[in-house]
């Protein structure tokens, strides 16, 4: 499989490898219902569930009937806290719930090692040598990025944390810094450039391929 390699420092110019990837991969596929699963659940998991409102017995004021029953010539009346009251209560609201949930294990690698094979067989992985950060500098960062074409989303991926890197690419818009080990199916997706070290790729190549049992 042909894959973009780029080397920070020299001319900056994007080359073709030959890589054996496809085969660390095994019989890969685009699953796209499995794919569709581990997004909607990385996305239902981001969701905070805090939203709360009080209803008609959680709202401060009296239980005294405002007025009498009947012979008013106005409507009946229970208490102040009634919903069609201003102040009072909100029916059905929103209230405080745990969105979370996980998906097995197998299906969450299968999910990954398809959303990696869609990345590999559509163009948009680069193995990148991005040079040393001894410490952090967003120039460097900026200029390995314009020279990978500055892409609106781009995801790296490094073999281990590196506190260098990370806080060289972490402030620019619609960058996000993964280690090999971190990488879900939705982080690839989200991505329009994959930028990845050759160990980190290997890494995740080795993490997502294909097992036995697998589809």
């Amino acid at each position: 499989m042909q894959v973009k390699s780029y080397k920070a420092g020299n001319v900056g110019q994007v080359e073709i490898d030959e890589r054996p990837l496809h085969d660390k991969l095994g019989k890969a596929r685009v699953l796209y219902r499995t794919l569709k699963d581990a997004i909607v659940m990385h996305q239902a998991n981001q969701r905070q569930g805090d939203a709360y409102t009080r209803g008609r017995d959680e709202v401060k004021g009296s239980n005294k009937k405002p007025w009498k029953q009947k012979h008013t010539g106005r409507a009946r009346a229970g208490d102040r806290k009634s919903p069609i009251w201003r102040g009072g209560g909100t029916v059905f609201g929103p209230k405080t719930r745990e969105w979370s949930y996980h998906m097995p294990a197998k299906a969450k690698r299968v999910a990954t090692r398809t959303a990696l094979f869609g990345k590999l067989r559509d163009g948009e992985v680069v193995i990148a040598d991005l040079g040393t950060f001894a410490k952090p500098s967003a120039k460097g960062a900026r200029k390995i990025l314009a020279d990978l074409g500055t892409p609106r989303r781009a995801l790296l991926v490094i073999e281990k944390h590196d506190d260098g890197l990370w806080k060289s690419f972490r402030n620019f818009p619609g960058v996000k810094v993964r280690t090999a080990d971190e990488v879900c199916a939705h982080d690839l997706v989200a991505a329009s450039l994959v930028i990845a070290q050759s160990a980190a790729m290997d890494k995740l190549t080795a993490r997502v391929g294909q097992k036995a049992g697998d589809a």
